[in-house]
């Protein structure tokens, strides 16, 4: 696949290493070229295998997926800047809606998520919530105290998430398919509790929310 990331922050390092780890083209687009030049470099130097490159807004185009690796609200006016050229795409929706200057709240209103305003914003891209419940330093080693990370997959289009799923898969990663779009509400909020008891349960941003059987 050719995955384009957009952000060069820790999440796209994170999500970038494990595509290059499945295999993948690795496209990296920022605002700020030189960060995205630099993140392309180390995931490279890191990667034996296909390399990251910077790359500029067009190369969603010749994507199959495209990572929002962006915090809420960015993702949201990045999809509505470029509806037409996402049309058709698989999107994934990284993001966590927390308000960060309090950290006490989730900023959307009760009955939707950041998903389903990334999914309004593009409506005719394939919007798929995932990789919003993994902290990006276990992105990089793909586990957690010796187990592949789960990774929730909510999303209303079935061709989108299977896309999604295998490069979770492809990555040394579980997918876990937990339904439509709208799941991204509790995936959000879920996810906003395991944020908020890092520093009560000494976690230090090390811990994944795991499925065991």
């Amino acid at each position: 696949m050719i995955v384009t990331i957009v952000g060069a922050g820790n999440m796209a390092r994170g999500i970038g290493t494990r595509a290059l780890a499945g295999g993948h083209s690795v496209r990296l687009y920022d605002r700020d070229r030189a960060k995205a030049e630099d993140l392309a470099a180390a995931l490279s130097r890191a990667d034996s295998g296909p390399e990251a490159t910077a790359a500029d807004a067009g190369a969603v185009t010749g994507s199959d997926v495209v990572v929002l690796a962006l915090p809420y609200p960015a993702g949201c006016e990045v999809a509505a800047a470029w509806a037409g050229t996402l049309a058709g795409k698989t999107v994934v929706d990284i993001s966590n809606p927390v308000d960060f200057a309090t950290f006490d709240s989730l900023v959307v209103p009760a009955g939707t998520s950041a998903a389903e305003k990334i999914a309004a914003a593009a409506p005719d891209a394939r919007v798929v919530k995932a990789f919003n419940t993994t902290f990006a330093g276990p992105l990089v080693s793909g586990e957690v105290a010796g187990r592949p990370l789960d990774v929730f997959v909510a999303g209303d289009d079935d061709t989108a998430k299977e896309t999604v799923s295998a490069l979770a898969s492809s990555a040394g990663l579980r997918p876990l398919d937990v339904g439509p779009l709208r799941r991204a509400r509790e995936l959000e909020a879920f996810q906003f509790l395991h944020m908020a008891a890092q520093e009560r349960l000494g976690l230090n941003w090390s811990s994944a929310i795991a499925i065991l059987p």
